[in-house]
């Protein structure tokens, strides 16, 4: 079994706080630098925010190769039972497949007090497409889907490539997912980029339609592309955020 060294940039963060907890969830083949912004943020509110590094990631593609969604999803069920030891009340947010994991996680706890999914994943034709042409064909790897940012200059940390076999555990994720979008209840911060290369932006007008919240609020963001927490929205997520959690205290 291969050893890999975990990118500095891409370790899991944690930050002690109040017993209000928030987990930040990163996306397919990126890293926990793409959400520390929006941790740091969370937590100068004084929360207790966690964001882990999923299962493969933040090493190196053959890594990610290796791993499967079950692992991902017990990934932040770790998160969540971490915050869980010293939190009375819990808050998830997540980009992309952080997204799609936080949606996941809504499904099957209740007790999540409120979702802020980004960009959230559930069905991505595009992906679908090329996974089944190449699934068959032996090859192991296609051109990476990072840094998808409209501002000059930022790069997001995510693999150069994406292991095939990796687009097949997310695309049964997603299916997984959104089968049971109408299990989810909690208050929902839904953010969707107008422009995306990655997700289509119809994905999150079908998670604010298919879920069963009474609270629910879809915001869209006209400056950022895919990676938004990165990208120039960045600082109104964290705000909006900030003031979600705050109205559910």
């Amino acid at each position: 079994m291969a050893t890999y060294q975990v990118m500095e940039e891409a370790k899991a963060f944690y930050y002690p706080g109040n017993d209000i907890g928030v987990l930040v969830i990163h996306g397919f083949t990126g890293s926990t630098q793409s959400m520390r912004y929006l941790g740091e943020q969370l937590a100068a509110e004084g929360h207790t925010v966690y964001g882990p590094r999923l299962a493969g990631h933040g090493t190196a593609p053959e890594d990610m190769e290796a791993s499967s969604h079950q692992q991902w999803i017990q990934s932040v069920e770790e998160g969540l039972q971490k915050l869980a030891e010293t939190c009375a009340s819990i808050f998830v947010t997540g980009l992309s497949m952080g997204g799609t994991l936080t949606l996941y996680l809504a499904e099957n706890h209740p007790e999540i007090k409120g979702i802020m999914p980004i960009n959230a994943a559930i069905e991505m034709p595009e992906l679908i497409e090329t996974y089944h042409q190449l699934r068959d064909t032996g090859q192991r790897f296609v051109e990476g889907i990072g840094s998808d940012i409209k501002k000059p200059g930022i790069k997001e940390l995510a693999y150069p490539k994406t292991p095939v076999k990796s687009m097949g555990e997310i695309i049964a994720l997603s299916q997984k997912v959104r089968e049971n979008l109408g299990k989810i209840s909690a208050p929902a911060l839904i953010f969707s980029s107008v422009e995306d290369h990655v997700v289509p932006p119809e994905n999150s007008r079908e998670i604010y339609d298919a879920i069963s919240s009474e609270n629910r609020t879809l915001i869209l963001m006209e400056d950022s592309y895919h990676v938004a927490t990165l990208d120039n929205d960045k600082e109104m997520i964290a705000e909006k955020c900030k003031d979600f959690i705050q109205s559910l205290l």
